[in-house]
């Protein structure tokens, strides 16, 4: 999405060829996880790019394990109707391999335990005769802390476990490691490219990689880790100069009594949400993210002011409630809540050019052939001596990689432009959609990574100059919206086109989704 500026004549980037990546490794040893984060980051930087899950399609095809036979998983002698079964899945995993490289994909992820190593040779031989490049990527964990991590997660989020007993789902799925332990063939034959992980990013070993695009997959996973950690989103406050890209202004007023809600709400359902994961807020750090700009970084002030009390801030209003819980102790941990704070000029918003101070209305009057090519492709195109958000996202890769580093639990305060690329980049949108992104002042955005996908939730927790404002007819408008702003309203002013809501965003996460409006 971001990187490439070409493509060779078949279609494929950076002369690299087509790449079947087989996974190998026990159950819990974080294998899925990163599958479906080198498939963003792939498809990030635009190369086709696909995860082919033997578990997935084995649960669309049999159902989940408690429709399975009870040998399935199982050492040992198998019933013939087994037998035919896993054959089924493992040749239906095959033909979608197959099928993915001769639609014009670059790159397939074979995510499977492929712990035998005379099958994965021969599925390896079979695809190599073919001209495609097999890399074998391992990954091995002895931290028991990380097993158990990981099975705590599968517990929660895998289809296979749905609707079971915790308990059950947890002695299940030891049972399952402990056959396959029996079995396993870790990678000796060192005639095929791989890359070994140990403890997801602890270490690596890689073994003859080669070209760009293997490079740069290696790059990426010397960066990933599978720990628990929240990521939240929400836009700076309203400055005192609103339409100027060249003015770094300071914060209005309103914005900074819109800082100081941020910083409680933030505090209160950030402690809410790490408890019901069974995380102390106390002994975990918040790490907020900005830009340079005035009003990015002025916007994480109050998280780093010391509270006398409650009643000290500049708030005409009561805290935000979010549920019928009472809130005395999410309270009590704002004011211990323990902040870095790290300005990013890279995160600085897009660049409007000439269009910088005009309204919609007149870019469109003043550049009639620009605004016309504008309107045809948002993300592609850069108006004179501007940025276009292609431009913009190739800005913000190391961020991106910065990002998956990150282990700690990370608030980002930026513009509009800035989280439509980000959020873009965590939930898989395509580019085409990011321009037309909504991102509302006001609205909290909580992503949590899992193996299986993305949890997300959007939460608002406050109305004032700048907010979305929705009337009881249905029309909305944005109250005391500087129109003069051109890319940060820019989603708001996509007449004609899917305008992509904090709601849109929530419902898109591939593990669940909710709306929680607080008032």
């Amino acid at each position: 999405m971001a990187a490439p500026l070409y493509t060779t004549a078949s279609g494929l980037l950076w002369h690299a060829g087509k790449i079947l990546i087989l996974t190998v490794g026990l159950p819990a040893r974080g294998k899925t996880h990163i599958s479906r984060a080198l498939e963003r980051y792939l498809r990030w930087m635009g190369v086709k790019t696909q995860v082919v899950s033997l578990g997935d399609y084995r649960r669309k095809t049999l159902g989940g394990a408690q429709s399975l036979p009870s040998d399935y998983f199982t050492l040992g002698e198998k019933t013939p109707e087994t037998i035919a079964l896993r054959q089924k899945v493992s040749d239906g995993c095959e033909k979608l391999i197959w099928d993915f490289f001769e639609q014009g994909g670059q790159v397939v992820v074979y995510d499977a335990n492929n712990g035998s190593q005379k099958a994965r040779q021969a599925l390896a031989e079979k695809f190599d005769k073919e001209g495609i490049h097999v890399i074998m990527l391992e990954s091995i964990c002895d931290n028991k802390e990380i097993i158990e991590t990981n099975i705590r997660n599968v517990k929660i989020s895998s289809p296979d476990y749905r609707g079971w007993n915790p308990d059950k789902a947890v002695e299940d799925y030891y049972g399952r490691i402990r056959d396959r332990e029996q079995s396993y063939e870790t990678i000796t034959e060192t005639n095929w490219p791989f890359i070994r992980i140990f403890n997801v990013g602890e270490k690596i070993m890689v073994n003859h990689i080669r070209g760009y695009l293997q490079s740069r997959i290696v790059f990426f996973l010397m960066n990933i880790h599978n720990r628990f950690r929240m990521i939240w989103f929400a836009r700076s406050g309203q400055s005192l100069i609103e339409h100027s890209y060249k003015a770094d202004s300071d914060l209005s007023p309103a914005g900074w009594e819109y800082a100081e809600k941020l910083r409680e709400f933030v505090a209160e359902r950030r402690a809410m949400a790490l408890e019901q994961n069974g995380y102390d807020p106390s002994e975990r750090r918040l790490v907020i993210w900005t830009s340079t700009r005035r009003r990015a970084h002025h916007s994480a002030w109050p998280f780093q002011t010391v509270q006398s009390s409650m009643s000290s801030l500049s708030l005409n209003s009561d805290p935000p409630t979010i549920t019928d819980e009472p809130i005395t102790a999410h309270k009590e941990s704002a004011s211990k809540l323990k902040v870095k704070v790290i300005e990013k000029p890279q995160m600085s918003e897009i660049n409007p050019g000439v269009w910088d101070g005009l309204t919609p209305d007149q870019a469109k009057k003043f550049y009639p052939e620009e605004w016309a090519r504008f309107v045809k492709d948002p993300y592609a195109f850069r108006a004179p001596r501007a940025e276009s958000y292609h431009d913009l996202s190739v800005r913000l890769e190391p961020v991106l990689i910065e990002l998956e580093r990150e282990k700690e639990d990370l608030l980002i305060i930026g513009h509009s432009s800035v989280i439509r690329c980000l959020l873009s980049y965590l939930i898989g949108l395509p580019a085409s959609e990011i321009p037309a992104i909504e991102i509302a002042r006001g609205d909290l955005l909580e992503v949590m990574p899992t193996s299986y996908g993305v949890h997300s939730q959007a939460f608002h927790f406050w109305d004032g100059p700048g907010r979305l404002v929705v009337t009881p007819d249905g029309e909305d408008y944005l109250s005391h919206r500087d129109e003069t702003n051109f890319y940060e309203n820019w989603a708001e002013d996509t007449k004609g086109k899917k305008r992509m809501t904090t709601l849109d965003i929530a419902s898109l996460s591939n593990v669940g989704e909710a709306y929680d409006m607080v008032h």
